[in-house]
């Protein structure tokens, strides 16, 4: 569904409040930035992401990142273990997430430790697109991306 230029995959799973999209593969889950967050973080100057095998408690910071605009913790949707992060993707191209935050801007991959627990705030399909047009019109949000 693209809305005010902002893309949103009805095939992903979001936790709306923190704009994180979930893209589960069997016991793992690869994280990233949506299109709303990107815009909102505009361009990406830094990102510092936790160590591999770090266990991260569900709302706290799987990475930090950094834009001229602003600078905070890339929350975890969910408690989890930290599998594999995009730390050289990023190294290669820092606006990733700022071109590309459904594929090559992925964040980190990790494995959840509570899901059956913290998933209540999770949504996907329909309700999603709902939720987040909604979201959208509320932070009067127009989405850009950047191209090379």
């Amino acid at each position: 569904m693209i809305f005010y230029a902002c893309d949103i995959p009805e095939d992903l799973t979001y936790d709306i409040e923190h704009d994180v999209w979930i893209r589960f593969d069997g016991d793992l889950a690869t994280l990233g930035m949506t299109d709303v967050a990107q815009t909102r973080c505009g361009k990406i100057a830094a990102i510092s992401f936790r160590d591999v095998g770090k266990k991260v408690a569900q709302g706290k910071a799987l990475a930090t990142i950094e834009s001229a605009k602003w600078v905070g913790p890339f929350p975890a949707p969910f408690s989890c273990e930290i599998v594999e992060s995009n730390q050289e993707g990023f190294a290669r191209d820092i606006l990733l997430a700022n071109k590309e935050p459904y594929t090559t801007g992925w964040l980190v991959k990790v494995r959840a430790t509570n899901l059956e627990n913290e998933r209540g705030q999770l949504v996907t399909g329909d309700e999603a697109a709902e939720r987040y047009k909604e979201r959208i019109r509320e932070l009067k949000v127009n989405c850009l991306r950047c191209i090379d």
